[in-house]
Parts: structure tokens; sequence; C-alpha cells
């Protein structure tokens, strides 16, 4: 069996798990100018969607000190987290799989997203020096970009610059015929080819190669072609079955999609896209859990697009009207979740306020079983949640759920993962970190409970990334100076914090000035 992610949200609230995740077959600081350089067909977008606003029930955040031991335990984490993607890697292609250890070989063009913005963490915190790193970035994308792109159906690593979800480990194509052309899996590669752009600005002929390699592929996507008449980006598309008819709406990790596609200077989005991306939030604006947030149930929806870019302080127009922005938005549904297991109305076992942690993992089993006197039904791979939307929870905990939330609330999320790691030790806590999952409601008669034996790469990269951001900010601050996301967010209309602080941009019109401004000094030179 090959175990494939498939992000499939489409326009029922419920269609997430029974469509979604299933198992098939088969750094330089960039001058104001630059910037404004960038900006061509900049538009202030449509009128704001009004918030639904009951009464919004959201604690602040708790004071959280952390000791030297909560900082001991994250070094060792992010370390141990980093090796995953080193290791796994193949070295001479960069192609990074799916899981690992596992007898399962197909390679996954997210986890090598993941993986390119692993290195640069390597190399500032010294797991590996800044040589090891750029070699290991340019034979990824060296690789990468010589892959064929075409529209046939075996004989392709990808069509219009978007790559296939799922690829073979010995040549790079298409892994079978039930694999997608996937926006989402192609947005979390780019996401990370963005990141090398950023970060290698060293002035060296490896480095340069690195920047121009990043911008070739980028540039080659097409995000256009991948938009459907209603201004909303399809999931996917494949040479048997044309676009898929499910496509990305509302608040999940679509929202990077978006944001790229609206930067991008080769095959830009217009503004109306990210209207009609924001245009179901007052539907999903709700209470759960004693908090009011755009839910979505998962917790990686919320992960994946701040794991590179930072929402706090910067508002598009809904979020303006709503009063909050997209970081806190997302760190409501992580306090949401600890207050579903700290009430755990499935009582399921070990579930509070330090032990929590729902998203899209690996799962004991599909079958049901007497549990102390009534009957529980288990998965295998799902997309675990809580939300207004639906919850659909097994017991299963994984930890990347608390892991890649440590940014947006420490205060929990590092308590969680302390006490995870101290009570079930070394089962779920080994080589490379936390294993994906474990359910200590899952009794077999042989173990106590059910722990998985693998990891998948698009959990370890939220931990990896999120823990980095909480401890240095590296990640956010590399991508901040990145012209593409920086343009993508101007265009949705995002305004305020560092997009000023850093960039002077404060409003549409300012940006339009400024952008004025330098076509007339370009023009005088």
């Amino acid at each position: 069996m090959v175990l494939r992610r498939f992000f499939a949200h489409g326009k029922t609230k419920t269609s997430l798990p029974a469509q979604g995740q299933r198992q098939r077959n088969g750094r330089v600081c960039l001058s104001l100018l630059m910037l404004c350089s960038a900006l061509t067909g900049l538009a202030a977008g449509g009128g704001a969607q009004a918030a639904a606003t009951s009464s919004v029930v959201a604690r602040a955040p708790s004071p959280f000190h952390p000791d030297q031991t909560d900082r001991a335990f994250l070094a060792d984490l992010e370390h141990r987290t980093f090796l995953w993607f080193w290791d796994s890697a193949d070295p001479a292609t960069g192609l990074v799989p799916d899981r690992y250890p596992s007898d399962q070989t197909q390679s996954s063009v997210a986890s090598i997203g993941f993986a390119l913005t692993a290195y640069g963490i390597g190399a500032d915190r010294g797991y590996i020096n800044r040589q090891q790193a750029v070699d290991r970035t340019l034979t990824t994308l060296r690789y990468l970009w010589k892959l064929p792109q075409n529209d046939s159906p075996d004989k392709a690593a990808g069509f219009h610059g978007f790559f296939y979800h799922f690829l073979k480990r010995e040549n790079g194509l298409r892994l079978n015929p039930d694999i997608e052309l996937s926006s989402i899996d192609t947005a979390l590669l780019m996401q990370g080819v963005l990141f090398t752009t950023s970060y290698y600005t060293h002035d060296s002929a490896a480095e340069a190669e690195i920047r121009d390699l990043a911008a070739k592929l980028f540039n080659r996507v097409d995000w256009r072609w991948m938009l459907r008449p209603d201004n909303r980006l399809s999931m996917g598309w494949s040479p048997e079955r044309g676009f898929l008819s499910n496509y990305w709406e509302g608040y999940n990790e679509g929202m990077m999609l978006y944001v790229m596609g609206l930067g991008s200077t080769t095959h830009p989005l217009d503004p109306t896209s990210w209207q009609a991306w924001i245009s179901t939030n007052k539907s999903r604006w709700g209470e759960s859990y004693g908090q009011t947030f755009l839910n979505f149930a998962p917790l990686f929806g919320h992960q994946y697009t701040h794991a590179w870019i930072d929402f706090r302080g910067i508002k598009d127009d809904w979020s303006r009207s709503a009063g909050i922005d997209y970081f806190e938005n997302s760190r409501r549904a992580v306090y949401a979740q600890q207050g579903y297991a700290t009430q755990n109305p499935g009582k399921w076992q070990d579930y509070g306020p330090n032990i929590w942690g729902l998203t899209a993992s690996d799962g004991p089993a599909e079958t049901t079983k007497v549990e102390n006197g009534q009957p529980r039904k288990f998965m295998a791979y799902t997309a675990r949640g809580v939300g207004r939307d639906y919850t659909l929870d097994d017991g299963t905990l994984a930890p990347t759920a608390a892991g890649g939330s440590v940014a947006f609330a420490p205060e929990l999320a590092i308590p969680a993962l302390r006490t995870m790691r101290d009570k079930y030790g070394d089962r779920i806590y080994s080589t490379y970190g936390f294993v994906d999952a474990f359910n200590p409601s899952y009794h077999d008669g042989k173990q106590a409970y059910w722990a998985d034996d693998t990891y998948i790469g698009i959990d370890q990269g939220p931990i990896l990334l999120m823990v980095e951001n909480w401890r240095d900010g590296m990640v956010w601050n590399t991508m901040k100076d990145n012209p593409i996301i920086c343009r993508g967010l101007l265009r949705a209309g995002f305004r305020g914090g560092w997009l000023t602080t850093r960039h002077g941009i404060v409003d549409h019109d300012d940006a339009v000035r400024l952008k004025q401004q330098q076509q007339t000094q370009t023009k005088a030179g």
C-alpha cells in the first residue's frame, strides 16, 4: 500500500475526513526600492468580508517563562528533528521520502520543501556547516530543475511548473497513475525554494546558482493555469482526469497558495482570488471550546503557511474587520484543542491539559474494539481534529500538533511536549524526535498502548520550523525579506506590523507612491 496525503477540503464542511488524507495504491535584506519594483499590478483588493462577531471568547496568553530544562528540551527536539531531514534525503538527488524509516520508498515534494528550509536551520544552528547546506541545496535544486515537465502520464515529474504529489525515488518521475499533480504539495515545495533565495545570499558562485535555480523553479509555476473560473485554485490535476473538482477556499493550509500566486511576477493571480479565498470566512467564524476563531479542525491547516510567514500584526481586509490577525486566530485554535482535551468528552485515556493534539497523522488500525465495555472505532491514517465543523477523534495523539504550535502558544505546547515525552519515553521520543503518533486508548494485549514506528516528513517539518521560529525567528525573518512573499501579502491587502517597520509600507496608497518614486528614479538614472 502506498500512503498518500490528499488534501481534499471541498465545498462541504465534512469533506476533509471523508475525502482527505487516505491510503491508496500505487537572508539578505532587500532595499525598499527593490521590493517596490516588484509591485506590478498592485491592487487594493475588494471590500472587507464582514466577520460574524458574537462576543469573542479568548483567553490572553498566560505568562510563560521557559526554564533551562524547557530550553534544553526544545534544543534537543529541534536537533533530532533536523536530523530526520538530513539523514532521510538522498544525497545524490535531494529527494526526501514521505516517511522514514519505512519500507515505503516514494519521495514527497512537500517534504523537500521542508528539507530545503531545514538545511538553512541546520547551518544557522551549527548542526552542519554552511558549505554542507549549500551543497545539499544545490543538489536538490539542480535535480528538480532537470526533471521533465509535460502532460504524459508516466514520463514527467510535473506539468506547468507544478509537481506530482509523490515521485519515484529512483528517477523522480510520477509515482503511479493514482498520484495527482498537487497544488498544495507544490506550494509547500515552493515555500522551501523561496527560502533558499533569501537565505543563500553570499557572493559566491554556488550561492548565486542556488538563487538562479530557485527563481527558475518558482517562476515556472503557472498559478493561473490551476485557477478555476470562480477565481479559486484547484487542488490538482492529472492527465487521466483533468482538474480535480475540489478547490481551495476557507481558512486552511491553502492560504500559502494564494500568497505565492499573488506574489508571482510571471503567472500572477489577481487580487480577486484572495477575496474568493476569504469569502467563506463568515461561515467558518464561530466558537469552539471557549474560543472564537476561523475554524479548521486539524491543526496542520493552522501551521503550514505560518511556518514560513509571520502573520503577527499584519492584517488584510477581513482580519481588520474581525479585530484579530491570522496568527491570533491560529493561537485560539490551539487553545480550543487543549480545551477539548481537558474536557475530554470522548473519555479517551490520558487526555488532559498537558496531553493533547489532533491533526492528520497515522493511527493504530481501521478496526472497532471493545474498550471498558464500549465499542471504540479506531482509524489508520486520517485527518483527526476538533472544531465547529466537525470532530474526528479516536484517541490518537500526534506530537506535531503541539510541536507545530510552539510558536503560537508555547505556554501550552511546550508543557504538552515535555509531558508526553516524560510519560511515554523512548517509545514515542527517539532518534529523530517524536514518532508520528501514538494512542494510549488502543490496547492489543501485547503493548500497553499503540505507538508508531516511523516519522512523516510533513509532520516533522512544522515541528522543526515552528520551534526555530519560537527560539530565534530565523525562518520568519528570512522570509520577511523575500520579494515574492512581500508582494503577495501586499496584493492580498495586508498592511501594518513588520510590513511597515521593516519595509515602510503603511497603506496601499503609500505602496503605490513608493513604486512611482522608484520608477521616476529609474527613468532619471
